[in-house]
């Protein structure tokens, strides 16, 4: 779906995704354990190993991967460009760290806010996205789930772009795999 680079695809590509989950309570520790891990063969599919892969997780900074993904078919749709022009309102500008450090009335570009998701994880340009995109950060949430169900992706819920803390906000080691093998295509 997406142009990306397929030079380390040689052959057996293994994909890794990690969830950690900070638990508050000792109870949902041990019935939800802190670690939940899959590994597939992105060539195949296959599951090459999984624990706790379908125990829900708090995305965190994770939640970036589905705002690129709204970003980039955006851009292939035609809604924008690489030089589309986003502006930064009061709510992306107030965002806490990590941010890049954006004004309320400043614009920045797709092709800037790209890397700035991705290096920086970058909580206000995930902000700026999901208002350009979705109009608020609430709706752009809402269009992320249905994104979401739309994959496969039953277990995954989204409240906001950029993974800031949100009880209602979750998904699974296998939801997120799903998700990385729709970037990787």
């Amino acid at each position: 779906m997406f142009a990306l680079e397929r030079a380390v695809r040689k052959g057996f590509l293994v994909l890794a995704v990690v969830l950690s989950l900070s638990l508050s309570l000792v109870n949902q520790a041990q019935a939800n354990p802190r670690y939940s891990s899959i590994v597939i063969d992105a060539d195949t599919g296959a599951v090459l190993h999984e624990s706790n892969a379908d125990a829900s997780r708090y995305p965190a900074s994770l939640t970036k991967m589905m705002t690129l993904y709204m970003l980039f078919e955006a851009i292939e749709q035609r809604k924008m460009t690489l030089d589309t022009r986003m502006q930064v309102s009061v709510h992306a500008a107030s965002m806490p760290q990590t941010n890049i450090g954006l004004r309320t009335g400043d614009s920045i570009s797709v092709r800037d806010a790209i890397p700035a998701l991705i290096v920086r994880s970058a909580n206000d340009v995930a902000a700026v996205v999901a208002e350009a995109l979705g109009s608020s950060e609430a709706n752009f949430g809402r269009m992320m789930t249905d994104k979401a169900r739309k994959l496969g992706m039953h277990s995954t819920t989204f409240r906001n772009a950029s993974g800031l803390p949100n009880g209602e906000q979750k998904t699974t080691a296998r939801d997120l795999v799903t998700l990385s093998a729709r970037l990787m295509k």
